[in-house]
């Protein structure tokens, strides 16, 4: 999980018109290394049926597969692993559920949630959001100083999350992020493909990797 450089969140109601498959095509395709399906207003079936889709995707790119809250779903499509928030359900009982082959991700919004988290068994963290974001409106944002406060404190992967663009990004890295996670600078862009790739290469810039 430390290589991963950048993960897209789908979230259909932001994408244009564009269906979620045809935003995770053109992204994986692009070059980015996880794809978590989030689409807080399809049934379990439509999660199911679109998850059996992007699975398929995804294996054929070499690309990771999260499903976010549903541990039910994650096993159903075999992706590999779940993303949990702070009420969902504890690292342990997923832990048992899918087994330690898996990948637990945790939300983790304060420095307590994420040693805590680490404590738990997670096996990376989603930190956020990082500045204010439309995703999560009601959600306080923890900043770049609490994001480097957490670096500080835990040793897991941290993926970043929250307002993140190509503005910021490289500024996120700097603070202590592995990883860079969006949703709308991806799913609302002109041309995902190339907001893709832009994003790729300002990350392997900042990691001090070249162009991507």
């Amino acid at each position: 999980m430390k290589d991963w450089d950048l993960y897209l969140i789908t979230s259909q109601e932001l994408s244009r018109g564009r269906t979620t498959l045809e935003v995770v095509q053109e992204a994986v395709v692009a070059g980015v290394q996880v794809v978590q399906l989030r689409e807080k207003t399809f049934s379990s079936r439509e999660l199911v049926e679109i998850g059996l889709a992007i699975r398929k995707i995804t294996r054929q790119h070499g690309v990771r597969f999260i499903v976010n809250d549903r541990v039910d779903v994650a096993l159903a499509v075999k992706a590999d692993g779940v993303h949990l928030g702070q009420q969902d359900m504890p690292v342990k009982y997923a832990r048992q559920i899918m087994g330690s082959h898996k990948i637990i991700g945790i939300s983790a919004t304060t420095l307590a949630e994420a040693l805590e988290a680490q404590k738990a068994g997670a096996d990376y963290l989603g930190v956020g959001p990082i500045f204010a974001t439309q995703s999560k409106p009601d959600a306080a944002a923890l900043g770049l100083e609490g994001l480097k406060q957490i670096r500080e404190a835990v040793n897991l992967p941290l993926v970043a999350v929250g307002g993140i663009n190509r503005a910021n990004a490289d500024t996120i890295l700097e603070h202590g992020a592995d990883c860079i996670s969006v949703i709308s600078a991806i799913t609302a862009a002109d041309n995902v493909y190339q907001a893709t790739r832009e994003l790729l290469n300002i990350i392997s810039q900042a990691k001090g990797g070249g162009n991507s």
